[in-house]
């Protein structure tokens, strides 16, 4: 299999398959419920917005100016924005998993997500994705946003590789078949063992990183 491979880099998203998502609906009621802020109000606001944000067009002050801090609130910016960064956590064995194909099969790892800048800066950081990632193509710098194909065009063009030596690892399926379109091989994500299984099929995935991302 290792033969027929010919895969030299691979694009990952972030949310859902190497971390948590880290603003979706799910931490944005965990927010409304710890501030009591009206969950419908808060969601509406939202979804104005979203975009404009992952594409970096509002900054994070900006942001929360428009979804909760319209009106004086009991609570302060950087309590909220506290909270909100701390509904990331990370998926140790995926990220173990994927810099695996960096040390271990020596191919080259870029990120294609979307995420808003600030948020984007802190999970980077926070769980060390610069150890393995070459480069990010993150919604927020480069003002695209999955499933625009435009992201994954500028991403090979970053790349400079043809579409047949990418392989693309994404949990959204819309995201996974744009991908797809352009030629990109992708891996539909569903769980660590099915993601494992289906690089194996690619002779990719040989284990634990050396030394191992912590």
């Amino acid at each position: 299999m290792r033969r027929q491979r010919a895969i030299a880099c691979v694009f990952v998203d972030v949310g859902g398959v190497l971390l948590s998502d880290g603003w979706d609906h799910l931490a944005r009621r965990r927010a409304a419920r710890h501030f009591a802020v009206p969950w419908d109000e808060l969601e509406q606001r939202h979804l104005l917005m979203f975009e404009t944000f992952e594409e970096g067009r509002l900054t994070l002050r900006e942001y929360l100016d428009r979804l909760v801090f319209h009106r004086p609130r009991p609570f302060t910016r950087a309590a909220f924005r506290r909270f909100m960064f701390a509904q990331s956590t990370a998926f140790p064995k995926m990220i173990e998993l994927v810099a695996a194909l960096k040390f271990q099969d020596g191919l080259r790892v870029a990120v294609v997500s979307n995420e808003a800048r600030e948020l984007n800066a802190y999970r980077i950081r926070r769980f060390g994705l610069g150890r393995f990632v070459d480069f990010f193509v993150s919604s927020c710098l480069v003002h695209r946003r999955k499933p625009d194909v435009r992201i994954f065009r500028l991403a090979l063009d970053l790349a400079q590789l043809p579409p047949r030596q990418v392989l693309y690892i994404e949990n959204t399926a819309m995201f996974a078949d744009v991908a797809s379109s352009l030629g990109i091989r992708s891996v539909l994500h569903t769980g660590y063992e099915t993601t494992r299984a289906a690089l194996r099929e690619f002779g990719l995935g040989a284990g634990r990183t050396d030394p191992p991302v912590r």
